[in-house]
């Protein structure tokens, strides 16, 4: 695996919390439980860290490949009065040798459609969960870029790089899952909940 994720950029803020206000709702609606511990592979800017470490009561690693984004994601996590487990700066395909423990749940928001071997990341992703563990992935939902519109302007991946909850479902199952749950995360957004099996 030589090849670097494609840049997708983080957006700022702003218009995560136009998307999502209550980012807490979603991690529940994807099937994360307090007594959970937790990886947020790609973890980027933290908008998700900072709930699932109170969620969790601070039982969350988070992993990204930009120290930058590690350093804004704990510093929103100090913001909002909670802790991480581990902070580790690390490409997301060396996870299994970057992870101190195996975990319940890894979720990885907004970028699996990046990803350049998506099978290869789903066996690496398995190897780090526990065998009841549960994997979460948040996409984009597969329209044109110019459909989905935050804050008056067109966002998210490329239109060709946007993937369909069938085909995430594919890969992964073909990775040793199988599809627990499939869920609309309005307005732009789906999530799908496998299972290690």
């Amino acid at each position: 695996m030589n090849e670097a994720f494609p840049a997708t950029s983080m957006p700022d803020r702003d218009w995560w919390s136009a998307l999502w206000p209550k980012p807490e709702e979603i991690l529940r609606a994807l099937r994360i439980m307090p007594e959970m511990t937790v990886l947020d592979l790609c973890c980027g800017d933290g908008y998700f860290t900072a709930p699932l470490a109170k969620l969790v009561a601070g039982k969350v690693c988070a992993l990204d490949l930009d120290e930058a984004m590690i350093e804004t994601a704990r510093a929103e996590c100090l913001r909002q009065g909670v802790s991480a487990k581990e902070w580790i700066c690390a490409d997301a395909r060396d996870v299994a040798t970057s992870l101190p423990e195996k975990v319940d749940y890894v979720l990885m928001a907004n970028t699996f459609h990046g990803v350049p071997d998506q099978p290869a990341l789903v066996h690496v992703i398995r190897s780090v969960l526990k065998s009841t563990g549960l994997l979460g992935i948040v996409n984009w939902v597969n329209r044109p870029r110019e459909e989905t519109i935050v804050l008056g302007q067109p966002r998210g991946p490329r239109t060709d790089m946007r993937m369909a909850p069938e085909d995430v479902t594919t890969i992964v199952e073909a990775g040793g899952f199988r599809l627990l749950a499939a869920i609309e995360l309005p307005p732009y957004h789906y999530g799908v909940v496998f299972a290690a099996s």
